[in-house]
């Protein structure tokens, strides 16, 4: 988190308000290409965790080599869409200075090779997901932040245009990372060895699935990246500037909590294959109260002391970006809520309801968005109507999956409420200290310490049972006293 902090003040030094923004804003448009890839992304995962949780070695052999070769049909069409209307839409619709079109182009086109090497290494990613080995993408994240800090103090003296060479220098970077997975995985994974497979009910079966989460991919490809492209057309680059300082705060936050999720998600799939019905109900509700705890805790300090740590962090802070980083981290507190609910309908197999009304539900971020703009309301309205919906998102949610797994109302509802309940202590308190306080650089630390101490207090004696606490307890003994050994 601290390396990609860092890297991302060097970098706007370095490009600029305006090319950091172009590029955010390239690659944006190029991730809404991703959506196929994420619902196909989703449906390798549960069905080689599904298949591991029955113990059947044939059927993840086939699942794997299935996914492989729809990922290279995948990667062959949009290719061809992405030359085609993606490039109408980055010269006719796209905000760019006419001096930076011709790196803006470069940018689309290292972005599309970037995004084609990780269609395409996508089972292979699925594969060390379902197999829980986190300590390998531990290693790999490790390596990539250091690289890309690299990177960062190597565009300074860079030979050619420095957003060019910014993105050669990422594309590459990207390249051998999905390398690195897909070498791991075939030296240390039997299944993950390709061979032509034809199986019409399993290939059917994936785009089924996969199909059907095409809309909850296309739903947050759109609410993330469709807004960037928003913004873009309404205010310029520079609006895209702010958005991705917001995005680069929310990534290294919010990294913690989906390196969670990914440790999560194998666990609840399996454990449905196998029919553990109450391990699995009991898994997602802990894992819902423990992201949300996590993220609480990080986020806060980050929430009250945006302006300070942004000057902090950034000699040259865009307009709106401290606006953008609290109430992105807001939405995404309320986001991690519906998460364990998501992962637990996708273990279902049984997707098709929940990801058109869910889906839906979250598509609507971009028309009502667009509306809030065209009638002259303010860059951040699109953070507001994202924290609406997702509001929203979070009761339906709940309301989809009690149909299919046996799940007490009520017992989320309780759950819902303490976290409720812990937020609203926590921030009490915050804002009493900011009051007591006085505005200087050193009272900010303090201040920031001592927020995330009494959030960490709340949590630990208002939010978690004394149950929990002991054994938080143990395993810190533990581990003190293996590390002493």
């Amino acid at each position: 988190m601290g390396i990609g902090l860092y890297t991302s003040r060097v970098i706007l030094q370095t490009l600029g308000v305006v090319d950091f923004g172009i590029y955010n804003a390239v690659g944006g448009f190029v991730a809404l290409f991703a959506i196929v890839s994420k619902s196909l992304s989703g449906a390798a995962s549960r069905f080689l965790n599904y298949e591991m949780g029955r113990g059947n070695a044939e059927a993840l052999k086939k699942v794997f080599s299935t996914t492989v070769t729809i990922q290279l049909i995948l990667c062959l069409i949009i290719v061809v869409l992405a030359e085609t209307v993606g490039l109408w839409f980055l010269n006719n619709k796209l905000v760019i200075p006419v001096e930076r079109i011709v790196a803006a182009k470069y940018c689309f086109q290292l972005s599309l090779i970037t995004f084609c090497m990780h269609l395409v290494s996508v089972p292979y990613n699925a594969a060390i997901i379902a197999h829980e080995n986190m300590k390998t993408f531990a290693f790999v994240s490790i390596v990539e932040g250091v690289a890309k800090l690299v990177i960062a103090f190597l565009i300074a003296g860079s030979p050619i245009d420095k957003l060019i060479y910014y993105a050669i220098l990422l594309c590459a970077l990207q390249v051998v990372i999905q390398l690195m997975y897909v070498l791991f995985c075939k030296r240390n994974y039997q299944e993950c060895t390709y061979h032509f497979v034809h199986d019409k009910v399993l290939f059917k079966q994936l785009f089924s699935y996969a199909g059907w989460g095409f809309i909850g991919s296309t739903s947050g490809v759109l609410r993330n990246q469709g807004i960037n492209v928003l913004l873009n057309m309404f205010f310029g680059p520079a609006i895209n500037a702010a958005r991705a300082v917001s995005n680069q705060v929310l990534h290294a936050v919010d990294g913690f909590v989906q390196n969670f999720m990914t440790a999560v998600k194998p666990q609840m799939t399996q454990l449905y294959a196998a029919e553990k019905y109450d391990d699995m109900i009991k898994i997602m509700l802990l894992s819902m109260r423990y992201s949300y705890y996590l993220f609480l805790l990080i986020s806060l300090p980050i929430i009250m002391n945006a302006a300070s740590l942004l000057n902090l962090w950034l000699k040259n802070v865009p307009d709106y970006s401290v606006l953008f980083v609290q109430l992105t981290l807001i939405f995404t507190m309320i986001t991690t809520i519906s998460h364990p609910l998501s992962i637990a309908q996708a273990a279902t197999g049984k997707i098709r309801d929940y990801q058109i009304v869910i889906g839906g539900l979250q598509l609507l971020n971009l028309p009502i968005s667009y509306v809030c703009l065209k009638m002259g309301f303010s860059a951040e309205s699109v953070l507001f109507v994202a924290i609406g919906i997702a509001f929203v998102v979070v009761w339906v949610s709940l309301y989809m999956i009690k149909k299919l797994v046996p799940i007490n109302p009520k017992e989320f509802c309780k759950a819902i409420f303490k976290l409720l309940f812990v937020t609203i202590i926590v921030f009490s308190l915050s804002i009493a200290i900011a009051f007591v306080l006085p505005s200087t650089t050193i009272f900010s630390m303090i201040q920031i310490v001592l927020e995330f101490v009494i959030a960490l207090v709340v949590v630990a004696f208002i939010g978690c049972s004394s149950n929990e606490r002991l054994s938080v307890k143990k395993m810190f003994l533990k581990k003190i006293m293996g590390a002493k050994k």
